[in-house]
């Protein structure tokens, strides 16, 4: 997982080495209903950081409905989330996932030829 501006590259926010195999986090939406998200990535936007999330049954779409977030992690380790009211600030979170998933792709395409490279 490449570094997303978090400590270790996990996302998580703490300084300590480790791995999440699966980060999710249950949405209560607000007819009341639940939806199970996988956490893509955590990502700052100017002094705020922000939480994508997928809805664990469209993770095997490749155009599956992303939802992002404010995320605020409290000093008791409470997390809260936070709708994007402004259509500016929405914007700018937008185009810093999208910038986000085009390096993440763009990293994934360079170890894909080091295993290439390596199989040689």
């Amino acid at each position: 997982m490449s570094d997303n501006g978090f400590g270790h590259g996990c996302g998580c926010g703490h300084d300590h080495d480790h791995e999440h195999d699966h980060m999710n986090v249950t949405l209560t939406l607000d007819d009341g209903t639940e939806l199970e998200c996988a956490v893509l990535c955590i990502f700052p936007v100017e002094d705020k950081d922000y939480i994508a999330l997928l809805p664990v049954d469209n993770a095997d779409e490749e155009e599956g409905e992303i939802f992002l977030y404010r995320f605020i992690e409290h000093e008791n380790d409470e997390i809260e989330l936070l709708n994007i009211e402004d259509d500016e600030e929405f914007e700018a979170v937008s185009d810093a996932f999208d910038e986000f998933m085009d390096n993440e792709e763009f990293d994934e395409m360079f170890d894909d030829e080091e295993e290439f490279e390596d199989e040689e």
